[in-house]
């Protein structure tokens, strides 16, 4: 992970916010499957709103 920023921060910055996406779009994913474990509805509805932001950005940026 380490590496992984230290090699952005010389590149342009909107290769830097697809990586940033990507790795928010991983832990939100994360959060989602613990809240479907848990059985937690509130913290399922908030993962996929954001989840849903994530995605629509990716897609203004043409990475997805």
């Amino acid at each position: 992970m380490k590496q992984l920023m230290n090699s952005l921060t010389k590149k342009d910055p909107e290769k830097e916010r697809k990586a940033m996406l990507r790795l928010e779009m991983d832990y939100e994913l994360l959060t989602l499957f613990d809240a479907m474990a848990d059985n937690n509805e509130t913290q399922k509805v908030k993962s996929k709103a954001k989840l849903e932001k994530i995605r629509t950005e990716l897609l203004k940026l043409r990475a997805l």
